[in-house]
Order: C-alpha cells, then structure tokens, then sequence
C-alpha cells in the first residue's frame, strides 16, 4: 500500500505504473473500505468506456487512456480514504493507496488575558488560540526554541495554548500551527500586546 499526503483544493495522481498495451484491458478504481467496493472510474476498452462513475468525483477525476491512472484536482478532506485499482490483465494486478487530504490551516490569533491585566503585574499574560482543527500541532516557541505544544488528531476542535513574558522582554516569541505538510505561524509583538492596561488610574499627590 502507498501513502500519499495532499492539501486540500490540490490535486493528487494515483498511479497505475502500466501502460495499456491490450484492447482487452480493463482498469476499474474504487473508494473507501466498505465491502462491497465502490466504483468510481473505469477504463473498458473492449466496451469503449473511459468514465466516472461515482458523482462526488464527477469534473473533479481524470483517467489517463494509456495508464489507467486516476488524478483527483480540488481534493477535498472527504475525499480522504483507502483507493484500489484492479487491472484486468493476465495475471490481474491490483493496487491500493491511502490519501490522507489535510484541511487548510487558519493563521493562529494571539490575545491578551486582560483578566490578570493590572499594572502591579510584571508579567504579560497571553493566549495563542485556533478554531475547528484536527490533526495539527499547536506551539510557542522562543527564536527556534521550542516552549510548550498541544496537539489534537482524531477531532475537530479548538486549541489555546498560554504564554507569560516580561512586559519588557526583548526575545522573539511566535506560535505556530502546524500538520505534516504545511504550517502557520503568528508572530508576537509584545509591545504591542503588553504595554500597560489601559485605564489603569494613576493617582497623583500633591504636597504643598
């Protein structure tokens, strides 16, 4: 079996490694595990057919006449799954690959906890959050140092991850969201984020 990662919206090639040499030859492609097999696309030159067959492929699947092979563009997550290709040859060749579509990463956003806002508190509270994700890594990091990561797999849900600094901290922090092909990253601008709170009351004495 072959594993093949994909964002989604590109597009992916699976492979026949053949070329279609016999008029006899039949190629059928089919999706998901379920027992029996869905056909989504053939190739029957005996009969002359060169067609999708499944309609949530439909204008987004196309067959290559002297291979057999399947391209999918505007993949999608739902299109993640367990695909096989029979070739009906003598002998018969079969073939599976697992296609794993990974979503689209949201760029992080980073919020201050006005909660502990106080200008009596030497440190800067702050929060690096996304929403909706799954099978991603959530990460503080300090220049290239990693500080502290939260990850999730199977669900679809939202992450926080919290950082404290120094109000006058000179160190580059980022928070960075990634999956096995690609990533975001937010960067953190602390004189922005953690300058004093607003609306602190000064109060002033006057001695005469």
């Amino acid at each position: 079996m072959k594993s093949l990662s994909v964002m989604e919206g590109d597009s992916v090639t699976l492979h026949t490694d053949t070329n279609i040499k016999r008029n006899d030859t039949v190629i059928e492609w089919m999706f998901g595990a379920e027992t029996p097999d869905i056909l989504i696309a053939e190739i029957d030159r005996a009969a002359n057919i060169n067609d999708v067959t499944d309609e949530r492929f439909r204008d987004r699947v196309k067959l290559d006449s002297q291979t057999g092979s399947l391209t999918i563009t505007n993949i999608r997550t739902t299109d993640s799954g367990l695909y096989k290709v029979v070739t009906v040859t003598n002998p018969v060749v079969v073939k599976t690959f697992n296609v794993t579509v990974y979503a689209l990463l949201p760029v992080p956003v980073i919020i201050r906890n006005t909660s502990q806002c106080s200008s009596s508190v030497s440190k800067c509270s702050l929060l690096c959050s996304v929403l909706n994700v799954c099978h991603v890594t959530l990460s503080w990091y300090k220049g290239t140092s990693l500080i502290s990561s939260i990850s999730v797999f199977n669900l679809s849900i939202s992450l926080s991850l919290p950082l404290e600094v120094e109000h006058q901290d000179k160190n580059t922090y980022s928070c960075v969201l990634n999956n096995n092909i690609s990533n975001q990253t937010k960067h953190l601008d602390i004189s922005e984020l953690c300058q004093h709170c607003v609306g602190t009351s000064v109060i002033f004495v006057f001695i005469y």
